[in-house]
């Protein structure tokens, strides 16, 4: 074998092998084994948010298994198609084999990024919200273009998606949206979007075809568990209900089901409309406001510990550029990661700027 090619390959053996020992494999089939016999109880379903939260956690983990379980029957079989290409003179195995390799290193490349999330709730589910800043309707048009983005990179991996809450604008996109995405990893993978996104391009609201710069923000939160004791005293809360609205302004509810909640020591508020009964929405809301008290939590306690160093991930920090005129180019403004194909980033492929956002988020942390 090619001495170039069988050093590549023990790398890829070796990039594998720090994969399985990070994420721990006999732990991993240890949890699966526990959830499997929780899911496996007559009353599960009694209580159907806990049983769709075990059922979730239960796919994705046996997926996880299964990946690395490939990936590695992968790196052994790759040896042993070059072996037989070249013993054979088989050129088109060795074509096969070269792509295989390719795939291979990709591949561990980016599950090598999961082994760098280690932060105290990376391995949660993530809220996410989108909100329209400066920029008139462009802006919100944006947000929901932002919003559809993460919607797709769910979708392109199979997580499923709750959204919360649409405040929708009046003439086109969103003031702002909140939705969860259920999959292990999603908050410490999402949260290097949290910041300021600016859009450059000539606007569609324009009649006479000028160019506009408008931005979003997205702040990005991991969902709150039992084990964080966030308590919200119910005089600290004020609940308000109110009838469901679609775009336009338009009523999509008969009743008066959807609720905002105000929080009165922090000024925090949160609204859910998208459940379908009102005691739903006020769940769902409060779960939200938990995820924001118990961020701010955080915060307050790295800010004691360290004066909160400024990581670039702040809420209001610009970091990334989506320019569709007079050129084509999204770039990260903290990785200098770019693509010259905002569509596609757009559609949900940005798997390159999260890698290369985790990466660098680690870097920084030193």
């Amino acid at each position: 074998m090619n001495p170039d090619v069988a050093a590549d390959i023990k790398d890829l053996s070796t990039t594998l092998e720090g994969i399985e020992s990070v994420m721990g494999l006999d732990e991993l089939r240890a949890k699966i084994a526990e959830l499997e016999a929780e899911a496996a109880k007559p009353n599960l379903w009694d209580d159907v948010e806990y049983a769709q939260k075990i059922s979730s956690q239960l796919v994705h983990r046996q997926a996880e298994l299964r990946k690395i379980t490939d990936l590695r029957q992968r790196v052994e079989d790759l040896e042993v198609l070059y072996e037989l290409s070249e013993d054979e003179g088989d050129q088109a195995g060795l074509d096969e084999a070269d792509g295989e390799r390719k795939r291979l290193k990709k591949e561990l490349d980016a599950l090598e990024v999961r082994t760098l999330l280690s932060g105290d709730y990376d391995e949660r589910e993530a809220v996410v919200t989108v909100r329209a800043e400066a920029g008139g309707i462009d802006a919100a048009d944006f947000a929901e273009m932002l919003m559809r983005m993460y919607v797709r990179w769910a979708e392109r991996h199979e997580y499923p998606v709750e959204v919360y809450d649409t405040s929708y604008a009046e003439e086109a996109g969103v003031k702002q949206a909140t939705f969860r995405i259920n999959a292990p990893y999603a908050y410490g993978t999402l949260s290097v979007e949290q910041g300021t996104h600016r859009l450059v391009r000539i606007s569609p609201f324009d009649n006479q075809g000028r160019r506009q710069t408008s931005f979003a923000g997205v702040e990005v939160l991991p969902v709150v568990e039992e084990t964080d004791h966030v308590e919200i005293p119910e005089k600290d809360i004020r609940v308000d209900v109110f009838r469901s609205s679609g775009p336009g302004g338009q009523s999509v509810n008969t009743t008066d089901s959807a609720v905002r909640i105000t929080h009165a020591p922090t000024g925090i508020v949160v609204s859910c409309q998208n459940e379908k009964s009102q005691l739903q929405n006020k769940a769902a809301a409060l779960r939200v406001l938990q995820s924001k008290l118990l961020a701010r939590k955080k915060e307050e306690e790295r800010a004691e510990l360290n004066a909160l160093k400024d990581s670039g991930s702040s809420w209001g920090n610009q970091m990334r550029s989506y320019v569709l005129h007079p050129y084509q180019m999204v770039k990260d403004l903290r990785t200098e990661f770019e693509v010259g194909n905002p569509d596609a980033v757009l559609d949900g492929q940005i798997d390159g700027f999260l890698e290369a956002g985790i990466r660098w988020r680690r870097q920084q942390d030193g």
